[in-house]
């Protein structure tokens, strides 16, 4: 656009305004009641306020942002390697037959996104790559997913992928928060389910138990533990590159390279480690100190992501993105109703899982987990539910999915 003043940034400028942007993020959240009511994520705000405030000052010929992403992927690359190191075998274990087919459910709910999506933009004369980042890609991915695969799919010929797909991950963040309260309650109103007597007077003597006892004392994080955690993240990430080029050279898949996304890569090189030698002391990793890299990597991956988007690009596919995602919508609210719920033991806890696959189906585990205390504040504990979700939701579905997804980018209709 010629005569519009161009602000230039180089990739600390970038981070540095993205990092702003996100406690401007927090800061909204905590005082708007909408955003911590649907659990809009801090860096989501901030980043879409900043794309506001740019398409406004562009739309008007007043200025425009020209900024360098280049920390964008890095950042990334850590959030989803700290996946991969959070998948402790034993961990998952531990969740038995619940887990077991809950995961399934999961992966055929994500599977159903898939089709659903390319097959719904199709019928409306549209690319099939537009239902693919409109299916398991936004829906169960959510943004972090979504901020990765959107410049892939522009690479195979999605025009805008980055931005569609940050858009409709947004989407499925609001609608998975509104449909999943209601779909929990609907169950447990119509046929009278009352939680397990034995978890609710578990759960009223540990209040009582912490109620009247110090806080636990707990061992301080030091360097060490940090440099472990990001050696092997950076390791991984270097291992994943060559992995992901030797694929592409040497397995064809519908006649096509598999282009396995580099963060896929890492997430196995970080998952076996773990698994094997990780397991003895000496290289065992603190997963709270992963949990505070994959934390930093994703809120400022994805408050760069935001920043950087041009809203003006989402004007040719606003209405065809819209329908894809309501049926989508639509999918999410009867799976989870019907199938979930009867599948999961038509109890009480299997009303809860209801509630919040609504929340990760369309958005993410944090989602879904506000879903659930919306119900169970109201109508009483269920610790089984709060056991088997966050073990599906928070990372053996996304390596699942990341899988799912890479098949599904191989066939176009």
């Amino acid at each position: 656009m010629e005569g519009i003043f161009t602000i230039s940034t180089n990739m600390m400028q970038t981070t540095a305004i993205a990092i702003i942007m996100l406690y401007v993020g927090r800061f909204l959240r905590h005082k708007i009641n909408f955003f911590e009511k649907f659990c809009i994520p801090a860096p989501v705000i901030g980043g879409f306020l900043f794309a506001i405030i740019h398409l406004i000052l562009k739309v008007n010929g007043i200025a425009t942002f020209e900024m360098d992403v280049t920390l964008k992927d890095p950042f990334m690359m850590v959030f989803f390697t700290s996946i991969g190191i959070g998948a402790n075998i034993d961990t998952l274990k531990k969740g038995g037959k619940g887990f077991l087919i809950f995961l399934f459910l999961s992966v055929i709910m994500v599977i159903c996104q898939n089709i659903i999506g390319m097959g719904v933009a199709k019928l409306i004369h549209q690319n099939s790559l537009l239902g693919l980042v409109c299916g398991s890609i936004t829906m169960t991915g959510g943004h972090g997913t979504a901020g990765a695969w959107g410049p892939t799919l522009e690479e195979a010929g999605l025009e805008s992928g980055a931005v569609i797909a940050l858009a409709a991950a947004t989407f499925g963040v609001i609608m998975g928060s509104l449909i999943g309260g209601p779909i929990g309650s609907a169950r447990i109103k119509r046929h009278n389910l009352k939680p397990n007597e034995e978890y609710v007077n578990v759960s009223e003597t540990e209040e009582a138990v912490q109620g009247g006892a110090e806080e636990s004392y707990e061992e301080p994080l030091s360097i060490n533990d940090f440099l472990k955690v990001l050696c092997l993240i950076f390791c991984s990430v270097a291992l994943g590159a060559i992995l992901k080029n030797y694929l592409q050279e040497h397995v064809v898949v519908l006649g096509k390279p598999l282009n396995l996304p580099e963060y896929v890569a890492a997430m196995i090189f970080s998952g076996l480690f773990v698994n094997t030698l990780g397991r003895k002391d000496i290289f065992k990793m603190n997963q709270r100190a992963n949990d505070i890299c994959g934390s930093i990597g994703l809120n400022v991956f994805l408050s760069i992501a935001l920043i950087t988007i041009d809203l003006t690009q989402l004007k040719a596919v606003a209405g065809p993105m819209l329908i894809v995602l309501g049926v989508q919508t639509i999918f999410i609210a009867l799976f989870a109703y019907f199938v979930i719920y009867k599948v999961m033991g038509s109890d009480y806890d299997a009303a809860i899982l209801a509630a919040g696959t609504c929340g990760f189906g369309m958005g993410a585990t944090y989602n879904a987990l506000a879903n659930m205390d919306s119900v169970t504040e109201k109508y009483g504990p269920a610790p089984k539910a709060y056991f088997i979700l966050p073990m599906v939701g928070a990372f053996a579905i996304d390596i699942i999915n990341v899988f799912i997804i890479t098949i599904f980018a191989q066939i176009q209709f």
